[in-house]
């Protein structure tokens, strides 16, 4: 199976950001930053990331207010360890816009991703909602492409459709999932997802092979994919997706107003929802924040479990395709592909050290300490790790910027994501399918 043929085109967005800040902090180690990413009310996008720079030093990035800004300057004036740096601010308009009509026709023409068009083509505007499920009816028409509509409408009545080709009628013979959409503001997943799926069946039909800025796959590269069974859920989170297109506000979260019906108190981080230690108050070491009981914050977790019906519509693609063996959920924009665990550090000696052991409730979180650590097989844990690093390989390739692959915990620890949800399956779910899972930030 060649992974890395999946990883390709998800170097081809644009980073676009609105009206909040792009800044990085610099310090001389990631520990520098422990004190300042426990605190919820900053923005560090999917998860704080520490990467390393050329000078040996570590970059930290974050969306930050002007508000923001000027008070943690004045905050670290006394701490010269760390720094705070504004980035070159472009406006999202004039990077990613928006495209206002209907380029596939109500679903007569295909979409056409890069690996087939000649270098130096660029696609014009990201795709609107409708746009999307036009781009979905297309591949439908063209290809012969199948869909499944899920069964949960969202907060404002939207109807969620996943797809899958490549492996006939039988469900069980599909073992790739690929999902996007889930943090509303991070553009360009959607898109991506559907011209890679366009341009291996217009290889696959027309015999030929795809090409992505510098790295080439043969048909039969392009044929093997296909063959894995690909299932893909371009838009998990449509009304946000919708509000932050209309409004160009850096929306994240869904548009539940259950718990808030304003501002930012509206809505729930879909990426902090899922069935994973959701409550975080009774799993994690009190001095950790993995999550938000707080409707205002962008990590806003929720009511309960699964309580929205973005994550419900994500989690019944499991049921449905029940050989799932390998997720990669899309997100934006640190240049990261992550693996498990993410609630804590990995580790493969103690089987009973594991998240659903509650000997350890209360104790889970604390990145480099030897209280806890996530059980994770070793033989799982090369796989993930080999995996990985041939997806970021392919992915350099292609475009020439640089991934860095990293255990998802990061700084700090995360629950209810999409990708532990899916790896934790195995063992949480009696008969589920053990599924690797990722989350990749594109840059």
């Amino acid at each position: 199976m060649k992974y890395s043929l999946v990883a390709a085109l998800l170097v081809q967005s644009t980073v676009v950001l609105g009206n909040l800040l792009s800044v990085h902090f610099k310090a001389p180690t990631a520990a520098h930053f422990y004190e300042l990413v426990r605190n919820d009310t900053y923005d560090f996008g999917c998860r704080p990331i520490a990467h390393p720079t050329e000078d040996g030093h570590f970059k930290l990035h974050a969306l930050l207010s002007e508000q923001q800004i000027a008070h943690l300057e004045k905050e670290y004036e006394s701490v010269p360890e760390i720094s705070l740096h504004r980035e070159v601010m472009v406006k999202r308009a004039a990077t990613a816009p928006i495209g206002t009509g209907d380029r596939f026709k109500s679903g007569t023409v295909a979409p056409v991703g890069l690996g087939t068009q000649a270098s130096g083509t660029t696609i014009s505007s990201i795709m609107n909602v409708a746009e999307i499920t036009s781009a979905i009816n297309a591949l439908v028409k063209t290809y012969g492409v199948s869909t499944i509509t899920l069964p949960n409408k969202t907060f404002n009545g939207a109807t969620s459709v996943a797809a899958y080709v490549g492996a006939g009628t039988d469900k069980s013979a599909y073992h790739l999932y690929l999902s996007a959409g889930v943090h509303a503001r991070e553009r360009g997943g959607p898109d991506q997802l559907i011209y890679w799926i366009s341009d291996l069946l217009s290889a696959s039909k027309s015999g030929s092979g795809l090409t992505y800025g510098k790295k080439t796959y043969t048909n039969a590269q392009v044929k093997s994919v296909l063959a894995a069974g690909i299932v893909f859920f371009p838009l998990v989170n449509p009304d946000g997706v919708a509000y932050d297109q209309s409004s160009s506000s850096l929306w994240r979260k869904n548009r539940n107003t259950k718990s808030g019906s304003s501002g930012s108190s509206v809505g729930v981080d879909i990426n902090r929802n899922f069935d994973f230690l959701w409550n975080f108050k009774k799993y994690f070491d009190p001095s950790e924040a993995p999550a938000s009981t707080s409707p205002s914050s962008e990590t806003f977790y929720g009511t309960s479990a699964a309580s929205e019906p973005e994550t419900k519509n994500h989690v019944s693609v499991y049921d449905s395709f029940p050989k799932i063996r390998w997720f990669m959920d899309i997100h934006s924009a640190a240049g990261d592909l992550l693996y498990s665990w993410g609630d804590d550090d990995d580790q493969s000696t103690s089987t009973t050290m594991n998240f659903l052991n509650s000997a350890y409730d209360g104790k889970r979180g604390v990145v480099g300490d030897s209280v806890y650590k996530e059980y994770i097989p070793s033989t799982d844990l090369t796989n993930v790790k080999n995996v990985a690093a041939k997806t970021v390989a392919a992915m350099k390739a292609v475009g020439g910027r640089s991934y860095v692959t990293m255990q998802a915990v990061g700084l700090y620890p995360t629950s209810g994501a999409s990708d532990d949800y899916s790896y934790s399956r195995q063992w949480a779910k009696s008969g589920a399918n053990k599924v690797y899972g990722y989350t990749m930030e594109f840059g």
